[in-house]
């Protein structure tokens, strides 16, 4: 779709684009680009509201009576990589790619999804609500975030979030479910046969986790994925340690909830296993949706996302589709094509116009 809207949006959004790389908003640290926002929603005379380092506006013909539609990408980014050889807080635009710390994730999908709900806002015909909302703390799954800024607004019927997927569909996102676990044994000395070693009853559990397949494979995202990635134990060379322990990253499907696979773990290993959290859950849509089916038809390809963002946060149904690249996130000299954005915000356009939820 290429017209004269379409392109006065784009330069809005590439211009607003450049003032947040050039905000540093690391997460915690948003309330500068929050200012941002704010500042610009007053401008274009848009009721706002604001939670922590959140924000969040209606479109001016909301009706409580119809289905509503998030529109949700972040405004926090990480620290700078180290290899960094371009000022991550200076923008400059090289051969149509646009350089900058957040650019790709999530810069360019924030800017495209508040162009678009720019794009509906006067619309009275609408047969749905939109909310735009731009959220803190995702680069660190942080409770100030989505998960706090959820509590504050009307009923979600259907949530898009803006992250880097090359305008194809993510229809469904891994969980993370991170466990400490630990081997208990009994200490003694190890020159003699005694005590019990806690090392080696962790290994029979750390074998179990590497080798275990769950029964049921996501179609989208396929099997639950079991990763040993710390292990402490010991404390001399000549002592029986009495204890081990171990971390484990679970990178959970929609074929099971993240208490299924809890108790499954639970009921095949010895050691204590103590879930840090169980917020960060699988999410999946149904082929069958009319925002899925219309993607479809508009070219956009679906598939299941290993990487994690505020879908795991949200308690409704959403998808996960933006403009970028998510193998340029957290990346050295990290940028996104100007053209891309122009595509995104055309996309989700598309995606929306005469949508029927």
């Amino acid at each position: 779709m290429k017209s004269l809207e379409i392109e006065e949006l784009s330069e809005f959004a590439i211009g607003f684009l450049k003032k947040l790389i050039e905000t540093p908003s690391l997460s915690k640290e948003e309330n500068q680009t929050l200012e941002l926002f704010k500042e610009l929603f007053i401008e274009k005379n848009i009721p706002f509201e604001t939670i922590k380092n959140n924000i969040w506006a209606k479109n001016k013909y909301f009706d409580a009576s119809k289905p509503t539609i998030l529109l949700n990408s972040h405004h926090d980014t990480v620290k700078p990589n180290a290899s960094y050889t371009r000022n991550p807080y200076q923008v400059e635009i090289v051969d149509g790619k646009l350089y900058g710390l957040g650019s790709n994730d999530a810069g360019g999908p924030l800017v495209s999804l508040l162009a678009t709900f720019f794009y509906f806002y006067e619309n009275s015909e609408l047969a749905y609500n939109l909310i735009f909302a731009a959220s803190a703390e995702e680069e660190i799954s942080g409770k100030d975030g989505i998960e706090l800024l959820i509590k504050s607004l009307p009923k979600i019927y259907l949530g898009i979030v803006g992250e880097p997927t090359l305008m194809d569909m993510a229809v469904a996102e891994k969980g993370l479910m991170v466990l400490d676990c630990k081997a208990i044994g009994v200490a003694g000395h190890a020159a003699r046969d005694e005590g019990k070693n806690a090392i080696y009853e962790a290994i029979d559990d750390i074998n179990w986790l590497r080798n275990f397949q769950f029964e049921k494979v996501s179609e989208s995202l396929g099997p639950v994925k079991m990763s040993v990635t710390v292990i402490n134990a010991g404390t001399q060379h000549n002592v029986v340690p009495d204890e081990c322990s171990f971390v484990v990253d679970v990178r959970a499907t929609d074929a099971y909830s993240l208490e299924e696979t809890l108790e499954i773990i639970k009921q095949n290993v010895k050691c204590e296993v103590t879930p840090r959290s169980v917020r960060l859950k699988p999410s999946g849509i149904s082929l069958e949706h009319p925002i899925v089916k219309k993607g479809i038809a508009l070219g956009m390809k679906p598939y299941g996302s290993p990487t994690l963002s505020d879908q795991a946060l949200m308690p409704f149904t959403s998808i996960k589709i933006g403009p970028g690249d998510s193998a340029r996130s957290h990346t050295a000299d990290e940028y996104i094509f100007v053209e891309e954005i122009y595509r995104g915000i055309s996309g989700y356009v598309e995606l929306l116009k005469g949508l029927r939820i």
